[in-house]
C-alpha cells in the first residue's frame, strides 16, 4: 500500500520541531499516527538529520513521516510525503518532485481554498484552519468552527483541522464532523507527550458530529 492510499486511515497528526527519539516514540504510543517535521531553524543538511529519527519512529510504530514545505528534501529525508501551504510551492510542483506514490498535503483557510484542493487529484489531504489563534502561525486571522463545518458537509478528500486544537476544545471540533486533528504545541508542551496524544485521540474516536471521508 503506498502512502496515498494510507492517508485516509490517519486521525492524529503531529507537526514538531525536531526532537529526540524518546519523545516521538511517546507520542505515537499515545495514538499519533502521522509526523511532521516542520524546523525553520535547521538548513538542508540539519533537516535531513532530524529526518532520521522522525523516519525511525514512524516505522517502528507504523505511522506516516510528512516533510514541511520541501518537497525538493523528501527523497533525501526518506519522507512519505510533503505539506506545503499556500504561500509555498504549488501543489504540480510537489507533486512532481515527490513522484505519484508520496503525500502532498495543502493548508486552506478558507472554504474556496478547500474547494481547490478538494478537486485538484493531485492533492491527497488538506488543512482546514486555523480553527483558533495560534502563535505556530503569526497574524493568521483564525478561519473558526464554520470552516471545519463547511469541510464536514463538501468534502471528499481526506482533510484534517487545524489551529489551536487542544484537549480543551477537541471535542467542540470534532462535534462539527472533523475525525481528524492536527496539534502541535497541544502534544510538543505536554508535560508526558503520550497522554496528551492518548486523551485527544480518545476524544476524536468518541461518535459525534457529521461523517467525512
Amino acid at each position: 500500500m503506498t502512502p496515498r492510499e494510507r492517508i485516509a486511515s490517519a486521525r492524529l497528526y503531529l507537526v514538531s520541531e525536531s526532537r529526540d527519539r524518546a519523545f516521538l516514540d511517546a507520542a505515537l504510543r499515545g495514538g499519533v499516527d502521522l509526523l511532521q517535521l516542520r524546523d525553520k531553524a535547521l538548513d538542508d543538511a540539519g533537516i535531513v538529520a532530524a529526518a532520521r529519527d522522525f523516519r525511525a519512529a514512524a516505522d517502528a510504530a507504523g505511522a506516516l513521516f510528512i516533510l514541511n514545505d520541501r518537497p525538493d528534501l523528501v527523497a533525501a529525508c526518506g519522507a512519505d510525503g510533503v505539506h506545503v501551504g499556500q504561500e509555498d510551492a504549488g501543489v504540480a510542483a510537489a507533486r512532481a518532485a515527490v513522484g505519484p506514490d508520496r503525500i502532498v498535503g495543502r493548508s486552506t483557510h478558507a472554504p474556496d481554498q478547500g474547494a481547490a484542493a478538494d478537486a485538484d487529484p493531485d492533492v491527497d489531504y488538506f488543512a482546514v484552519g486555523p480553527v483558533h489563534a495560534t502563535p505556530t502561525k503569526p497574524g493568521r486571522v483564525p478561519a473558526g468552527l464554520e470552516y471545519v463545518s463547511w469541510a464536514a458537509s463538501h468534502a471528499m478528500t481526506p482533510w484534517f483541522a487545524i489551529g489551536g486544537i487542544d484537549a480543551g476544545n477537541v471535542r467542540e471540533v470534532a462535534a462539527r464532523g472533523a475525525r481528524r486533528i492536527v496539534v502541535v504545541r497541544a502534544i510538543t508542551q505536554a508535560d508526558d507527550a503520550e497522554a496528551a496524544a492518548r486523551a485527544l485521540r480518545g476524544a476524536l474516536e468518541v461518535p459525534v458530529g457529521a461523517a467525512q471521508p
